[in-house]
């Protein structure tokens, strides 16, 4: 059997295969909570070892995309209790994503229009969100001036965060995975080009640029037991206004070490090598990551490794064959090929998604993806 099709046993719950579904931004839910038609689009992709939701908002404060399903009203919970049940139903695994975007924001998706609220009051250059523009239509606008959290309300976002873990569970999840990548609020404590704070979350020390993400992940893992919690990760990574820094490699050992004492299930760390071109002289950025991986391996042996970005099956055999991997995630594939398991364990050919249908809509570019008929089939048919 191939690496990618061998069972995995993820801090006690069981995967059939190493293929995990990445979580896919697809803003389908018209009050900001999940529908029949979401718990349709996750129950038809449930094959996979591991569903990892869209990024779910803690908090009105922490949402950056209209229509996207949060996880702090009783309305939210209810919606992603009809998804769970659904995947659930077909023998399927699902954690959701916690978001929180920080200054990835627009003052139109804040409470009362306030400004976002962030490690530091500087604008993310060049980021955009999903929200209202000044004529009213919805879409992508440039990112909102935030404001920087005062020391003792970080406290308060922390406990946004658990009080999400344990929606979460309510909500019927397998586990919560915390979005600490791609620019959003953890990025902005971890970067020290980002993150210009003088109090204890300092990132002068790497032990200040951490201290947020350890508060988060100490306070869900007391909430929900360290053995459901995952977080997405993004080292070198650039999307969201992020620059690189020269001590990233120690910066994610000291984190990968610190995390893994805690006990948590898996580090989801998404390769985005296609999103920019390399600097001049610096090694491809999915060399760096896999440097990481193997460090990680480490100083955090119990802890899962998840892979996503540019992921191909020969790609994915290879790292899990190697022991550099435990699962390996695919994201745009899974928009367009809800058989994607069946389609890689075959070889059979993929569907290609429509960009245009990404972002809002209904279920046209969704949940109307044909799965694969050998031509056989098609004939009898």
């Amino acid at each position: 059997m191939e690496a990618l099709f061998k069972p995995f046993d993820l801090s006690g719950l069981k995967l059939p295969n190493r293929v995990f579904m990445a979580p896919l931004t697809r803003s389908r839910g018209p009050d900001d909570a999940a529908t029949d038609l979401v718990a349709l689009y996750y129950t038809q992709r449930a094959t996979a070892g591991l569903i990892v939701s869209e990024g779910s908002p803690i908090s009105q404060e922490g949402q950056g995309y209209f229509h996207n399903p949060g996880i702090f009203t009783p309305e939210q919970i209810a919606g992603w209790r009809r998804v769970t049940d659904s995947v659930h139903a077909v023998d399927g695994r699902m954690f959701i994503q916690l978001w929180h975007v920080g200054r990835i924001a627009h003052t139109s998706n804040q409470p009362y229009g306030r400004a976002p609220v962030s490690s530091t009051d500087r604008v993310a250059e060049g980021a955009m969100a999903f929200g209202r523009g000044d004529d009213g239509t919805i879409g992508f606008v440039p990112a909102s001036c935030p404001r920087a959290l005062k020391t003792d309300e970080v406290a308060r976002v922390v406990e946004d965060f658990a009080v999400a873990a344990r929606n979460a569970m309510a909500a019927g999840f397998d586990g919560i995975e915390l979005h600490a990548a791609n620019g959003y609020l953890f990025d902005q404590f971890l970067n020290p080009h980002i993150n210009d704070r003088t109090d204890r979350y300092s990132a002068a020390a790497i032990e200040g640029r951490m201290r947020f993400t350890l508060e988060v992940v100490d306070a869900v893992s007391a909430a929900i037991g360290a053995h459901r919690v995952g977080i997405r990760l993004t080292p070198y990574g650039v999307i969201g206004s992020v620059p690189m820094f020269d001590d990233a490699e120690e910066t994610y050992v000291a984190l990968g070490k610190a995390l893994g004492e805690r006990g948590i299930a898996y580090f989801h760390v998404m390769d985005q090598t296609g999103f920019f071109n390399t600097p001049a002289g610096q090694k491809p950025t999915s060399e760096l990551i896999k440097e990481l991986l193997i460090k990680w391996r480490v100083v955090a042996p119990h802890t899962a490794i998840l892979l996503d970005g540019g992921m191909t099956k020969s790609r994915a055999n290879e790292l899990i064959t190697n022991g550099v991997i435990d699962l390996a995630g695919f994201g745009q594939p899974f928009i367009a090929n809800p058989d994607l398991v069946a389609r890689l364990r075959h070889d059979w050919p993929l569907n290609q998604p429509d960009r245009a249908t990404y972002y809002e809509g209904g279920a046209h570019g969704y949940v109307d993806y044909p799965p694969y008929r050998p031509a056989d089939e098609r004939v009898a048919a």
